[in-house]
């Protein structure tokens, strides 16, 4: 289990909480009433089919979302909107094409008005930790996909927040590389001790990275079950091959299939 997880006060927690989008053709329940506390230095995946609130659960969590039902915590202080101690990381590509690796590191220090020589400094060591030592003065369009969402990583964290959202921050990265970037992410939370949640479609992402995997509803989302990951730290990519990981995703997948099967069956309607 996760470092400090004996803490009596969990750093996020979630009461409650629940979202409807009001549309002009009709109210859209996204998010069900649901509470979960989160211990200093947990990693959570959540994980549930296309349309069952994720995102939505994270938006709201990430400040994005100011308008939904119930209470979102920071060590025990209720929240809304966003919050110093929270940074998101999207699947989307967000590196600046015209900084240099170190540049766009450096970014969110430069704007919070940090001296030159101190925020490069500190750019330095955030991409030695990401693993991108020698790529400082390269341009995204000279990187790979996979190096420009470490950049995204490491200028997320340049600001230390003691809690990192990631909404699918490698679906758009081929196996390998997913895998091979999945093992840097474990590596930087567990030197970090940072809680950290993430959003994913991947089962075997979801047991590789976790201490809890939350299975989503379709649907309105809800959640069904909470599977613990009892296997050791450190972990990598190495243990996929492992019975006790492959006993773990397939437990996921039953309970995931009855589900992804709603949001298949939806999608064909909508399509008819």
């Amino acid at each position: 289990m996760a470092n400090d997880a004996q803490g009596t006060t969990p750093v996020l927690r979630l009461q409650n909480v629940a979202k409807t989008f009001f549309t002009p053709h009709g109210d859209v329940r996204a998010v069900e009433p649901l509470s979960l506390d989160i211990r200093q230095g947990e990693f959570i995946s959540v994980i549930g089919p296309s349309g069952c609130g994720k995102s939505t659960l994270m938006n709201i969590v990430g400040g994005l979302i100011e308008d939904y039902e119930g209470s979102v915590e920071v060590d025990g202080v209720q929240v809304r909107g966003c919050h110093k101690e929270i940074g998101m990381v999207f699947q989307e590509e967000s590196t600046f094409p015209w900084r240099t690796a170190i540049d766009n590191v450096a970014f969110p220090l430069e704007a919070a008005g940090m001296g030159r020589e101190e925020r490069v400094a500190k750019a330095r060591e955030l991409l030695h930790l990401v693993g991108l030592d020698g790529f400082e003065n390269r341009f995204p369009s000279e990187l790979s996909g996979g190096m420009r969402q470490r950049i995204a990583i490491a200028r997320t964290l340049a600001f230390r927040p003691r809690i990192l959202l990631m909404d699918e921050p490698f679906a758009a990265l081929d196996e390998q590389t997913r895998l091979l970037l999945g093992d840097k992410v474990v590596q930087i939370q567990q030197e970090l001790n940072q809680t950290t949640m993430l959003i994913t479609h991947n089962i075997a992402e979801a047991v590789q990275l976790s201490d809890r995997v939350l299975i989503m509803t379709f649907r309105p989302g809800r959640i069904k079950r909470v599977v613990e990951i009892d296997l050791p730290r450190p972990r990598s990519s190495k243990m996929m091959g492992g019975e006790r990981f492959g006993h773990y995703v397939a437990a996921i997948w039953d309970d995931l299939r009855e589900e992804a099967s709603k949001g298949l069956q939806e999608l064909e309607r909508l399509r008819s």
